[in-house]
């Protein structure tokens, strides 16, 4: 019997929606990073890219557990000697850019490679509870409701 290795050419993409609003943010990266990758599906290859589109709207609702709100830092350098510089969680997702959050959640669980720089594309984050692919028709994922850790209450 030999193992199946699935050609680019064979890959069939969806397009998935997933509202975030008040879903837990390292739940919902798992999920994202699996579907982005394509883990899910019975033809995966590791080295090609299987994986599906998927569009995150009302990503600034998003919930963090415990005191992440708070005490979750984000290290970024500016480039220049002594140029650290830390973020909090909160204040990112209270900040005009929320998406960050999760973008980074999900990157960091994707390879580091040209491979997983392809599949970050699929992934769209949006602040509001629009996005700008509806003619691709993506199907709706209620994340919150395949376990009841998933969501949090307002």
């Amino acid at each position: 019997m030999k193992t199946y290795s699935a050609k680019p050419s064979e890959v069939t993409r969806g397009w998935y929606v997933i509202d975030a609003e008040n879903i837990v943010l390292g739940r919902l990266a798992t999920f994202i990073a699996m579907r982005l990758r394509g883990k899910h599906k019975t033809l995966f290859t590791p080295h090609i890219d299987c994986g599906d589109n998927i569009i995150v709207v009302n990503c600034e609702k998003i919930a963090l557990t415990g005191k992440k709100a708070t005490d979750k830092k984000f290290y970024y350098h500016t480039g220049h000697p002594g140029g650290i510089k830390e973020r909090v969680a909160g204040t990112t997702l209270a900040g005009p850019h929320p998406e960050r959050v999760l973008e980074k959640a999900v990157e960091r669980m994707i390879t580091r490679s040209p491979l997983g720089r392809a599949q970050m594309k699929k992934l769209h984050i949006y602040k509001g509870a629009e996005h700008p692919h509806a003619g691709q028709a993506p199907e709706a994922i209620d994340f919150g409701a395949r376990h009841r850790m998933n969501k949090r209450s307002a």
